[in-house]
């Protein structure tokens, strides 16, 4: 029943993204960081963890567990380092994730080239 849990919720996340690129006129990339600022307000009001202990990977895979993990990095940071913790702190939680889009990213820019939406 995890895998079913899993697949529903990030099913859903997904559908919600591919609505807004076919409904409005937002850019993927402007969708992406609405994911993860989704995801860092949820999770710094306390929303996103129970959701993502329920819905395991479904919720924590997506881009709104990637801003989640940046506000819990925030968080920890703070209390171990006061006010630094707030600019050092979601670097560190998630630097793994960081390094890869990095990569990632750099390579895929490489290899093709960005067409402007219609």
């Amino acid at each position: 029943m995890e895998y079913v849990k899993a697949f529903v919720c990030g099913g859903i996340l997904c559908v919600v993204g591919q609505i807004l690129i076919d409904k409005t006129k937002l850019t993927p990339a402007r969708i992406l960081v609405g994911y993860v600022v989704a995801g860092v307000v949820l999770g710094a009001v306390g929303l996103y963890q129970p959701f993502a202990e329920w819905a395991g990977a479904g919720a924590n895979v997506p881009l709104t567990g990637f801003g989640n993990l940046l506000a819990k990095g925030v968080k920890q940071a703070v209390e171990e380092r006061g006010l630094l913790g707030a600019l050092t702190g979601g670097f560190t939680a998630a630097a793994g994730g960081i390094a890869a889009a990095i990569f990632f990213g750099a390579v895929v820019a490489l290899i093709f080239r960005a067409k402007p939406k219609r």
